[in-house]
């Protein structure tokens, strides 16, 4: 099987005479946990949309776990799973509920989504929660049940787009340390967030400036490249940098 699980080459997107993304070339392999970063208005979302397959690039190649994002869009959002601080889960429904009502979305049978609710609901905790309401549940353990629904049917891909915002530290602590069980399993995780600690703990980060990428490596190798003491510092600098172009 291939390790390679996102292989874009060239990739642009314009909205009229807006540049988004332009000649975006990069690769992210299996069980790797890949952070992109970048200030707003940088290009983060709309590369996470022509991603997710959904939306077409205006130019360029973009493949998600071997499938081409834009002549097979629909087979792209079948093998990756989306959370985000957002994520919609239903605050009427039971814990059980709301994992059934997306473990369904997603095609499970009903034996494979309970043997998956099983397996989830035991490594997250959550099975004691079961009948709870989701909106009584605390931000902690909605972004546990959101990661449950996100990965119900085991995709190659996962989003997590802002995950921990508003999520008290500890919460945050063991969420990573579920990210990595997941990733060391071999799933492939693609993190946005404004938390420079958290992007310390990816792999490998990507920083988008203005639609360009202008950095890709370790934390260690973005540090270096941009002669910066910390990812933050790289951060503060290039949000500097652009509302400065901006003005």
């Amino acid at each position: 099987m291939s390790q390679r699980v996102v292989h874009t080459h060239e990739l642009s997107k314009h909205f009229g005479e807006l540049v988004a993304v332009e000649s975006l070339s990069l690769e992210i392999t299996r069980g790797e946990v890949f952070g992109m970063l970048g200030p707003n208005g940088s290009g983060k979302t709309t590369t996470i949309r022509m991603l997710c397959g959904l939306i077409a690039p205006t130019s360029g190649e973009i493949t998600v776990a071997g499938i081409d994002a834009v002549r097979d869009p629909e087979g792209v959002r079948r093998r990756i799973g989306y959370m985000s601080q957002k994520f919609g889960l239903y605050d009427d429904m039971t814990v059980r509920e709301n994992f059934r009502f997306y473990a369904g979305l997603y095609g499970l049978s009903r034996r494979a989504r309970n043997a998956r609710e099983e397996e989830l609901f035991t490594e997250l905790g959550l099975t004691p929660r079961i009948r709870q309401l989701t909106g009584t549940l605390s931000g902690g353990w909605k972004q546990k049940l959101a990661l449950a629904c996100a990965t119900a049917h085991r995709p190659d891909l996962v989003f997590l787009d802002e995950p921990t915002a508003g999520v008290d530290p500890a919460a945050r602590r063991q969420f990573w340390k579920i990210i990595r069980g997941l990733s060391a399993a071999g799933m492939t995780i693609l993190v946005t967030t404004h938390y420079m600690d958290e992007a310390t703990q990816c792999d490998r980060l990507a920083f988008l400036s203005r639609g360009h990428l202008i950095g890709v490596g370790t934390p260690e190798e973005i540090t270096t490249q941009f002669n910066q003491p910390t990812i933050e510092d790289v951060f503060i600098a290039l949000q500097a940098q652009d509302e400065g172009a901006v003005a």
